[in-house]
C-alpha cells in the first residue's frame, strides 16, 4: 500500500508540473515563410521600424562630403559605387549614393507639390546638387541605397515598388513636412541624403533623410 501511495503521489506531481509548462511549438518552414510574407505585406511598418534603427545610422556611416562623392563618381563611377554607394543585382540599375551636403540655397520650388532647393556646395555661385523637400518625392532612391533590403525579399515588382513609395511616405511625414517653405533662398542647407548617378549635364537629385535649414544671414 504505501508503494502504491507513492507512486501516486508521483504521478500527481508530474501532472501537475507539466500543467505549468507552456510548449512553445517550433514553426514549420512554410509557417516562417507565411511570417515573412506577412512583413513585407506592411512595408509602412517595416519602414518605420527600420528608419531610425538601421537606415540612418548605416547612412551616416556611408556618406561622403557630396562635393567629394560627385567628383569621384565622375572620374571612376564604379569606385565613387563601391565607397559610397549601392546598387540593386537585379537588373542594371544605376549606382545610389550617399553624401552629405552643405550649402547655400540659390533657388526654390515650393509651388509645386514636387518641391526642391537648388544648392551651392563650393560657393562659386553656381548650383551643385538639387535637394527634394516635397511633399511629393520623386523616385526610390532611399530604397536604392540600402545593402540590408532587396528585391528577392519581396513577392513581386508590385511589393517592391510599394515598399519604396513607403520610404518616401515616411520621409515626408517625419523629415520633409516640418521644414519651412518661406525665404529659402538664401538659407544654409545641411542634409545628408541620397542621390541616383545620372547624366553629367543634368543637376544630381538628392533625397534627403535628414536635414537642416538655417536662415540665411
Amino acid at each position: 500500500m504505501p508503494i502504491f501511495r507513492a507512486v501516486a503521489t508521483m504521478f500527481l506531481l508530474s501532472t501537475l508540473s507539466l500543467a505549468g509548462c507552456k510548449i512553445i511549438k517550433t514553426p514549420t518552414a512554410e509557417e516562417a515563410s507565411a511570417a515573412a510574407a506577412t512583413a513585407t505585406n506592411n512595408p509602412d511598418r517595416m519602414v518605420a521600424d527600420l528608419w531610425d534603427t538601421k537606415v540612418i545610422p548605416y547612412l551616416d556611416a556611408r556618406a561622403g562630403a557630396f562635393n567629394d562623392v560627385l567628383a569621384l563618381s565622375v572620374s571612376d563611377v564604379e569606385a565613387a559605387g563601391a565607397k559610397y554607394g549601392h546598387r540593386e543585382k537585379q537588373g542594371n540599375p544605376p549606382w545610389t549614393l550617399a553624401a552629405k551636403v552643405d550649402g547655400k540655397v540659390l533657388a526654390a520650388e515650393t509651388a509645386s507639390r514636387a518641391g526642391s532647393v537648388d544648392i551651392d556646395t563650393n560657393g562659386d555661385g553656381k548650383a551643385d546638387v538639387r535637394v527634394q523637400i516635397g511633399a511629393a518625392v520623386k523616385g526610390n532612391a532611399i530604397r536604392d541605397s540600402l545593402d540590408f533590403v532587396g528585391f528577392n525579399q519581396f513577392k513581386n515588382q508590385i511589393e517592391w515598388a510599394q515598399f519604396g513609395k513607403s520610404f518616401n511616405a515616411h520621409l515626408n511625414s517625419v523629415v520633409l513636412a516640418k521644414l519651412p517653405r518661406d525665404k529659402l533662398v538664401g538659407s544654409r542647407i545641411q542634409a545628408l541624403g541620397v542621390f541616383p548617378v545620372g547624366a553629367a549635364q543634368q543637376l544630381p537629385l538628392l533625397t534627403p533623410v535628414r536635414i537642416i535649414v538655417e536662415p540665411g544671414t
